[in-house]
């Protein structure tokens, strides 16, 4: 059974991401109240972990494409390394362009999620470095496995979807986000084009949100002035 899947994000009141793009805090708002609220209100999901694209995850990305020492066999299944009890950090890699060079992302367990296409020598340089990874397919953009996979083999139950705007907007189009919780920081970007929430690259008769409604589960006025909206993800009544 594949874990809840919480898309949890902070954006400027024109749905923007850049934060260092935003119009600063009024006098008197403490300058860290965006990443200060955004974890408060995360933890209130006491999820297992969360997951993020490629760029987002190469800020932890601290190694260097190497030869591993050894080639062990049976690399092409799921490899589950020792978590020691942490969260997990799901890295979207289909490609393995990712080197680690440990096992954690701000002490999270790493998790890389990945296409079958990827080399023996790329898997056991993730072993050498503790990382845990599974195979999302033969191009590694098969989500529905590879969420099934963490919550069969690794007993993820919930997880935070923090990506940027593509990684959500595929999730959005596989139909896998079961929640949204949105920070709606009081600044402004302004600038045509800034990545934004949801991002789903497709043509233009294609929609990424088709038979998914939102239902309405709290609203909440923080410190700052930053507001909280909470939505339940469910199929539509009327087709789209």
């Amino acid at each position: 059974m594949r874990p809840k899947i919480i898309c949890h994000m902070v954006s400027s009141v024109d749905g923007r991401l850049l934060v260092e793009r935003w119009t600063p805090p009024a006098a008197g708002i403490d300058a860290d109240i965006v990443h200060r609220t955004y974890e408060q209100v995360a933890s209130r999901f006491e999820a297992d972990g969360w997951i993020v694209g490629r760029t987002t995850m190469e800020a932890y990305a601290e190694g260097t494409a190497r030869t591993p020492r050894a080639l062990p066999g049976n690399l092409r299944s799921t490899h589950a390394a020792d978590r020691k009890g942490r969260d997990v950090a799901v890295a979207i890699d289909p490609h393995g362009k990712l080197h680690y060079g440990q096992d954690n992302a701000g002490g999270d367990h790493i998790v890389a999620v990945l296409g079958e296409q990827v080399s023996d020598e790329y898997l056991a340089e993730l072993r050498e470095d503790g990382v845990s990874y599974l195979f999302a397919g033969p191009d590694g953009h098969d989500l529905h496995r590879a969420m099934d996979i963490l919550g069969e083999t690794f007993g993820v139950r919930t997880l935070l979807l923090e990506g940027g705007g593509r990684i959500n907007g595929a999730f959005l189009k596989a139909a896998l986000i079961d929640e949204i919780s949105l920070l709606i920081y009081p600044g402004i970007d302004g600038l045509a084009g800034v990545s934004s929430i949801f991002e789903y690259v497709g043509g233009d008769d294609e929609k990424p949100a088709a038979g998914r409604s939102l239902r309405h589960l709290a609203t909440d006025t923080l410190d700052g002035g930053v507001v909280w909206l909470h939505y339940g993800v469910e199929e539509s009544a009327v087709s789209s």
